[in-house]
């Protein structure tokens, strides 16, 4: 009989530990206790290892996050030198450090237009909270607390936060937690997809638009305060709009004097070919845009509002003499260690031209993924550049149905035993890969996804003749 390694041994534990301990995000209540989870132990590139010693493609980035791939030592150098010489200070009031400095300039030249303040917080949630509040001090300090309302989108992802969550618009998500219902409003979701649409774009987008005005006239502009908007809406299945759709949003609110925020936590720091997408792709230069996940390439939780002089200006002009504090931040506020690897991050980006690189490859990757089409499970194929999604069906049955959702669920657990790791949600399979990722490794995602579905489409049909 084989002896158990220490290695496995170890990673026994983990699983013991993880199931009796652990309550992870986003889990499957029904299976917390289980031993069943995959604990990764290292990363190199584009790949990750588990606890056995079983290689893995990470078609997911993470979460949408690791950008320049794991283990660049720039970035751990970057790590351990600020660690060494100041692993942490305040950030209140008028105290700050070197690299938050720094990643602020950086940020202001890399943003469009005038966002040349920048505000830092923990992570995507957080400056997404930061963002809405600071749209209500925009228009509160100036006499208007009435003008608080916010508009968000059905499908929507913004984060985990109480008004983060009340921001997001994905019906699955919501469960027995409190939401925001008041003053939080979702237009219908921006999605359009030519390969099924009824309507041509110019029609869908007529469509959004309308709607848009409608909502605000029955709000009143006198009470928004401000618009979130992903461009690609992406945990929501990497939803896009019709063409020309942010542009006439964006004019929509600045007829209506009210604030445009552009979440650019997935869409930012490459994923789209560019370090910021708003104006190069969607023609619009926001009031804010909030950021996170590639801007430390995921090595360190580090979030931004990038706020544009005008909306900074008016927060100074307008500020209660009795009270005026900007009384919103957090114990680690740029924190030096995480701002020390944004910057790295950023050197590295522009040292491999990984922009250039996501715009080379990127058409190929949605190009590879649509061929998948040709499956009777697929739905349907979206993409832009390194983000993509394959939406499963049992054919003739449509959307997040049980069955649906069941038959992604296996082509993801076929995925994972090749080697590959997609994103399962509902009946969509997800996929956000490192930026570096090559075309010889684009079509190994593409060989095992089509094999994945071909089993899944067999044990279907398996079940369904029997």
């Amino acid at each position: 009989m084989r002896l158990e390694t220490e290695v496995e041994r170890r990673g026994r534990s983990s699983v013991q530990k993880d199931a009796r301990h652990v309550l992870h995000p986003w889990a499957d209540l029904s299976s917390v206790g289980a031993e069943n989870s995959l604990i990764v132990r290292e990363a190199h590139g584009v790949e990750v290892v588990d606890h056995r010693g079983r290689r893995y493609l990470d078609a997911i980035g993470g979460m949408w996050c690791v950008t320049v791939g794991y283990g660049r030592e720039e970035l751990i150098d970057a790590m351990q030198a600020q660690a060494r010489m100041m692993p942490y200070y305040t950030p209140f009031g008028d105290v700050t450090n070197e690299p938050a400095t720094e990643l602020a300039a950086l940020l202001a030249e890399l943003s469009p237009g005038d966002l040349n303040r920048v505000h830092f917080t923990t992570g995507g949630s957080t400056a997404v909270e930061s963002a809405i509040r600071i749209a209500h001090l925009y228009y509160g300090s100036q006499g208007r607390p009435e003008k608080h309302h916010v508009l968000s989108r059905v499908d929507a992802y913004h984060g985990s936060t109480y008004l983060a969550a009340s921001l997001s618009g994905k019906d699955a998500d919501r469960t027995s937690f409190h939401y925001e219902s008041t003053w939080v409003h979702h237009l219908q979701s921006p999605r359009y997809d030519p390969d099924h649409s009824p309507v041509s774009a110019a029609e869908r987008l007529s469509e959004l638009i309308g709607e848009m005005e409608a909502a605000i006239a029955g709000i009143g502009a006198e009470n928004i305060a401000c618009f979130i908007a992903e461009p690609i809406l992406a945990s929501g299945g990497v939803l896009t709009p019709p063409p020309g759709y942010h542009a006439a949003t964006a004019e929509v609110c600045r007829r209506n004097d009210i604030l445009y925020i552009s979440d650019e936590i997935v869409t930012g720091f490459g994923r789209l070919g560019h370090f910021f997408a708003s104006e190069v792709k969607f023609g619009v230069v926001p009031d804010m845009i909030v950021t996170a996940k590639g801007l430390t390439s995921g090595y360190q939780p580090l979030g931004a509002v990038l706020i544009s002089d005008r909306v900074a200006a008016a927060l100074v002009e307008a500020a209660d003499p009795a009270k005026p504090v900007f009384s919103n931040g957090f114990t680690y506020s740029g924190h030096p260690v995480a701002c020390a690897t944004a910057i790295a991050n950023i050197e590295v980006m522009k040292g491999d031209d990984i922009c250039g690189h996501v715009r080379g490859v990127g058409p190929y990757f949605v190009e590879r993924l649509r061929e998948l089409r040709t499956s009777p499970i697929v739905y349907t194929v979206r993409g832009d550049h390194l983000m993509a999604c394959v939406e499963c069906q049992v054919p003739g049955e449509v959307g997040p149905t049980p069955r649906n959702m069941a038959l992604a669920a296996r082509v993801d657990a076929y995925c994972e035993e090749a080697g590959l790791l997609v994103r399962p949600y509902e009946n969509l399979c997800i996929m956000s890969p490192p930026l570096i990722i090559t075309k010889g490794e684009i079509d190994r995602i593409a060989a095992i996804m089509a094999d994945a579905l071909a089993r899944a489409e067999r044990e279907l049909n398996a079940r369904e003749s029997g």
